[in-house]
Parts: structure tokens; C-alpha cells; sequence
């Protein structure tokens, strides 16, 4: 056992007693010792309860006969973290997670770990740390909010951003806005729509990394409590038989996560994080792969933002499960190993239970919730969930509207400045020149606020929130801080956009882009102190996952 190395032969008696210091009996250092990876804390609504998760995890353990230890991971709330400075540290702590949950686990020679994330980056970042360390793992997450109740009607996190825009326009009243913010998140949990820690959560069910259900059960119920302690017990086997992390999240899996995400819709964050996932297996996820999974599985889910469904609706129509079964139906899913045996497994008697999955021959759409458009604009690929475009906008043409940050966007779009038929060009926001890759849930709700989502495109190289809907297109590679295409585009340029044909293209002669590229050098990065400084001198481009070099 990897414990063996902290708590056997003479030479480990200084590490026995400073294990016994924890109150650790002799008996409990002869089993193996399983760290509990919590990312419990007081200031994220989907992190608030885990240390119940956690002691459910722990009771696991020890009734499969292991001796859990608890250790922390930090986590950024993007909600709480919107435009402002601090959305310049959330993907940089899909890193910092990462590292630490390394540090933690060979540090301390841990024979098996739990991990207990539940929100944006806490989750790909754990993942990203599983693989590195490669020591038997199990994903336990803290499961997702009941959707919010307001005017009788289900909401969430998506429709509150979209309320600023609303009330800028005189729609609702200071006093409905107040009303409003109190009830669209009513509890713990990760935010009830199929955002990106939800999304992050499903598809780490589908990798085989988690037990099914992980993704769909509500924070609050009790099964998810009772989902914890199997999980507590099924790493217990896992050390068993020696089944690691990289044994489950083979290229098979990563290739039933990609069709998974298209039929459910997923957040685009799914582009960014997957291949970072993936890099640390060994595995390259390139991003021409994804349309051709795209062209071939349809998108079976429209949960909010794409429609008026909750994950908690999911859960009751049979979860990941239930459609991985329905998506087996036309061979799209491959069997693979999972942590509680293996896919085919998992779905033999999975079924649909309701009206939130389509059966597989009506589909809402043939093809899968996100695309990857290319052109000269984006030579490396940009990425757009085009489940949530309205029809109108899947091909446009539109006049550029072009800012420099978030801040004047926003600006411009609650002030009425931006119009029927504008694309706003937000640029500089990329992972080099945000640095850290903002997402833009702000002006994509206010565009929505404005009613404007139907008339307006967004595109940037920054990034969107899962909660984000409309014609909302990110990631372009290569980004303006690394002198990609979008750092020449200048306002009132044309921009040709086709989702359907994977198209983007902006409208410049020859000459004139000859021109403009001797004229005018790139930014550089916005931070210039502190361990963004660093990041944004070793980040890689959002093609390749946002990766450190």
C-alpha cells in the first residue's frame, strides 16, 4: 500500500507518532487510508453542505473497513464571482485545485482518495489532480439546487442576471428585482440549471469516475447522503483491485463524455475543460473531433438555460443514465470501465421515466448542443452552445460593436447603444489577456434582459457561463493577447455567421488585413502583478483546454 511509506518499518516511527497526534489508533493505521478531498466552505451556496456529504463519505470508508482522513481543496463561487476582479481567478483555480489535491495526496501518501467537489472548476480541477496521482478514486459531488419559485413559476441563477437587464429597461420594478433575489436560489447546491458545474458533474458520472446518479440527485435529499456513502464503500473496492483513475477515463470515455455533452447540452466550459481533463491522462481531445460527434448524436435535453427544465426534472426522468440508455439505441455510447464495473452495465435497465429526455427518434434537434465554428476570425476554432440559439440567429450577418473588456460592453448594452442586427466583439479576455478567461454572463443577460438575445450576437475570447443562452460564441483562438485575428477587428466590420455550416467569418479585403496587421500590435495581459501575472505567461490557448506549459 502507498501507506506503507508513512506507516510501516522502524524508520517511519517518527511519522506513526505524528499520525497518532490526529488521535489515529494503531488498528485504523492498519487498514488503508483514504483521503477525503472536501471542498467544503462558507462562501459558495454549492459547497456549503458538503462537510455533510464528507462525514457520509468518511461513515463509508470505515464500514468497508478504511480509515478516512479529511483534507480541504478551495473553490471560487462564479456567481459570486461575475464581473468583477475576482472572474480573473476562477479558471486559474481550476489549476490551483489541481495542484494542491496533488500535493495533498502524494504528500501524504494516501492509498485511495474520495473527492468532493461540486461547483465550476473544483470539479475538473480534482479531476485533472486524479489523474495526475493515479491512485484508486472515487467522485462524490454535493449534487445540485432545487430550482427557485418566482411568480409561481421554476427559476434559477440564469433567469436572476437576465432580471438586471429587465429592470434596466423599466420592466420590473426595484421592488420585483428585490423579490426576484430571494427566491431564484433557495438552498445549497450546485445552481439548478445545466450549467457548468452540473454539466462537470454529469460528465464525470459518464466517465466512469463517479457513481450514477452524482450528477442529478438533488443536494438536499437523502439520497445523495446515502450516494455518499456508497461512495465511501466502492473506493474501498477500488483499492482492492488496484483500479485507478486512468484504467476508467480511457479515450472511450472521453469519447461517451463528448456525445453525452451534446445530447444534454451542456455548458461550453465542457470545451475547455474536457481536453485539460483528458491532457492529463495522456489523451488529446482535438477539437474537429467534437463536430463530428456533433453531427452524429442529437440533442435529446433542453434543461435552462436552453428550456424551462431543472436538473432536479433530469434526476426524475432517469439522469445520465437513463439518457447514455437511450443514446446506446444507435451505438453512440462505448462500454468502458467504470468505477462500479462498467458502462453496459450501468445502462442495461436504465430507462426514461418522463418528458425531459426525448426518446432518441424525436429528438429536439439532430445534432448535438454545441458547435465549433472556424474561419478567419477564429482560425483555431471558437465554441458556441447552439442548443440555446434562438433559430433566427444560427446564421447572421452582423455589424461588429467592438470593446476592449467586459466593463464597456456592459456599458454600452445597458445603455442602449448596441442595436437589432450588432455582433459585440469583447476581446482581450482570453486565458493570456484576461488574464483568465472571464465569463460573460453579464452582458449575455443583459442582452436577454434587454430582449435582445434574438437580434444580437456576443462573440469573445473570453468565455461564457453555462447559464448564458443566445447567439453566444467564445473561446476564439487564438486570442487577441496572442495576436489572433480578433485583436485587428475594428467596429462596423461585417462578421458572416453560420452555426449550422461550423462558420464564422469576418468580411476584410486582402489588402485591408494586410494593412492592419502592420499597423497595430496586440495588448498586452491586463494583470501584470501578482500569480495571474505568472498564469498568463504559462497559459496556452482555449483550444487546447487552457492548460499551463
Amino acid at each position: 500500500m502507498n501507506s506503507d511509506n508513512i506507516k510501516t518499518g522502524a524508520q517511519r516511527a517518527p511519522h506513526r507518532s505524528l499520525l497518532y497526534a490526529l488521535g489515529l489508533t494503531k488498528e485504523e493505521l492498519e487498514r488503508p487510508i483514504i483521503a477525503v478531498v472536501s471542498a467544503q466552505s462558507e462562501i459558495i451556496p454549492g459547497h456549503v453542505h458538503l462537510d455533510t456529504v464528507a462525514q457520509a463519505v468518511k461513515d463509508g470508508i470505515r464500514m468497508a473497513g478504511g480509515t478516512p482522513i479529511e483534507v480541504p481543496a478551495i473553490g471560487v463561487c462564479d456567481g459570486i464571482a461575475m464581473n468583477h476582479m475576482g472572474m480573473h481567478y476562477s479558471l486559474p483555480s481550476r489549476e490551483l485545485i489541481a495542484d494542491s489535491v496533488e500535493t495533498l495526496l502524494i504528500a501524504h501518501a494516501f492509498d485511495g482518495a474520495v473527492l468532493v467537489p461540486n461547483c465550476d472548476k473544483v470539479v475538473p480541477g480534482m479531476l485533472m489532480a486524479a489523474a495526475r496521482v493515479n491512485i484508486p478514486a472515487v467522485f462524490c459531488s454535493g449534487g445540485p439546487m432545487m430550482a427557485g419559485r418566482f411568480r409561481e413559476e421554476k427559476t434559477s441563477l440564469s433567469s436572476m442576471f437576465e432580471a438586471v437587464g429587465q429592470h434596466a429597461r423599466g420592466s420590473i420594478s426595484d421592488e420585483e428585482l428585490e423579490d426576484f433575489e430571494q427566491k431564484a436560489c433557495p438552498g445549497c447546491g450546485s445552481c439548478s440549471g445545466m450549467y457548468t458545474a452540473n454539466s462537470m458533474n454529469c460528465l464525470t458520472e459518464v466517465l466512469g469516475m463517479a457513481l450514477p446518479g452524482n450528477g442529478t440527485i438533488p443536494a438536499v435529499m437523502a439520497a445523495r447522503t446515502a450516494l455518499a456513502k456508497h461512495a465511501g464503500m466502492q473506493v474501498m473496492e477500488l483499492v482492492k483491485r488496484n483500479v485507478c483513475p486512468r484504467d476508467i477515463m480511457t479515450g472511450d470515455a472521453f469519447a461517451n463524455a463528448v456525445t453525452v455533452d451534446m445530447a444534454l447540452g451542456c455548458s461550453t466550459n465542457s470545451m475547455l475543460h474536457l481536453p485539460a481533463i483528458a491532457h492529463e491522462c495522456g489523451i488529446k481531445i482535438d477539437l474537429h473531433q467534437v463536430n463530428g460527434i456533433s453531427e452524429k448524436t442529437p440533442n435529446l435535453c433542453h434543461l435552462a438555460p436552453a428550456g424551462h427544465h431543472y436538473i432536479e426534472e433530469l434526476n426524475e426522468c432517469g439522469g445520465v443514465t437513463a439518457v447514455m440508455a437511450e443514446l446506446a439505441k444507435k451505438d453512440l455510447i462505448r462500454d468502458n470501465k467504470t468505477v462500479d464495473g462498467s458502462v453496459k452495465q450501468r445502462i442495461k435497465n436504465a430507462k426514461i421515466k418522463g418528458d425531459v429526455i426525448r426518446p432518441i427518434d424525436d429528438p429536439y434537434s439532430k445534432t448535438g448542443g454545441i458547435a465549433i465554428l472556424y474561419g478567419n476570425i477564429a482560425p483555431n476554432g471558437c465554441v458556441v452552445k447552439r442548443s440555446a440559439v434562438a433559430p433566427e440567429m444560427l446564421k447572421s450577418t452582423c455589424r461588429a460593436r467592438v470593446f476592449d473588456c467586459e466593463e464597456d460592453a456592459n456599458a454600452a448594452i445597458l445603455g442602449g447603444r448596441i442595436e437589432k442586427g450588432d455582433v459585440v466583439v469583447i476581446r482581450y479576455e482570453g486565458p493570456k489577456g484576461g488574464p483568465g478567461m472571464r465569463e460573460m454572463l453579464a452582458p449575455t443577460s443583459n442582452l436577454a434582459g434587454m430582449g435582445l438575445d434574438k437580434d444580437v450576437a456576443l462573440l469573445t475570447d473570453g468565455r461564457f457561463s453555462g447559464a448564458s443562452r443566445g447567439a453566444a460564441i467564445g473561446h476564439v483562438s487564438p486570442e487577441a493577447a496572442a495576436g489572433g485575428p480578433i485583436a485587428y477587428v475594428q467596429e462596423g466590420d461585417i462578421i458572416e455567421i453560420d452555426i449550422s455550416a461550423y462558420s464564422i467569418r469576418l468580411k476584410v479585403s486582402d489588402d485591408e488585413w494586410q494593412k492592419r496587421l502592420t499597423n497595430s500590435q496586440p495588448k498586452p495581459p491586463k494583470v501584470q502583478a501578482g500569480w495571474l501575472a505568472r498564469y498568463a505567461r504559462m497559459v496556452t490557448s482555449a483550444d487546447t483546454g487552457a492548460i499551463l506549459e
